[in-house]
């Protein structure tokens, strides 16, 4: 996993006011963990948003806050929607030599055959897996591949999954991941004519 470095300084909580610190070109956020007190930080606009914008939440980042760096997962990042920018953004630590609990998106790929010839619909379930691994070993994303749905019915589970043997997925085997289900027939928009009676004009 490539090793992605955010530099960080520490944020004076009092009188601080977030709209003015982003006015200045900054983004607030905070850092916290099993073996830190919260700390409040400060990132450059710029730069945090180049490299915050090619990260997912199980991405890990290393926070270099006035020299020491932190090993971090991406918690949580609030945007602006109509500006179009990061307002806020959350960093939990990890140790390197401690087992850490978190969520990879899976990214389903290849054609299930089920679609074609049956005019399947590739029903989703579970969007992300919670796993269990050391920092290090922690995936971008879960690749599923769909190319073995054949038939209205099939489905893969978690069970299915296979990952490196240091990667420990936590949900439970029977959850469905993506199914091939059946098209919804169409309702029929006006009630056919009783026996008997003649249809409306």
């Amino acid at each position: 996993m490539e090793k992605v470095v955010l530099k960080a300084s520490k944020r004076d909580v009092a009188g601080s006011k977030a709209g003015a610190l982003r006015r200045q070109g900054k983004i607030p956020a905070v850092l916290y963990g099993r073996h830190l007190e919260t700390t409040p930080l400060l990132l450059d606009a710029f730069e945090g948003s180049q490299i915050l914008s090619r990260l997912t939440l199980s991405s890990l980042v290393t926070i270099d806050l006035d020299g020491k760096q932190f090993l971090a997962q991406i918690k949580e990042k609030q945007r602006d929607f109509i500006k179009n920018r990061l307002t806020h953004v959350d960093f939990q630590i990890f140790s390197g030599t401690e087992k850490m609990h978190g969520k990879v998106a899976i990214e389903l790929t290849g054609t299930a055959p089920a679609v074609n010839n049956f005019n399947a619909v590739i029903h989703t379930g579970l969007t992300a897996l919670k796993v269990e691994c050391m920092p290090q070993d922690l995936p971008e994303r879960i690749v599923v591949d769909i190319s073995g749905l054949a038939e209205i019915g099939d489905g893969v589970r978690v069970r299915d999954v296979v990952l490196a043997g240091k990667v420990k997925i936590l949900d439970a085997p029977e959850e469905i991941i993506a199914m091939a289900t059946a098209p919804r027939k169409e309702e029929i928009s006006a009630e056919a004519p009783v026996a008997g009676e003649a249809a409306p004009d």
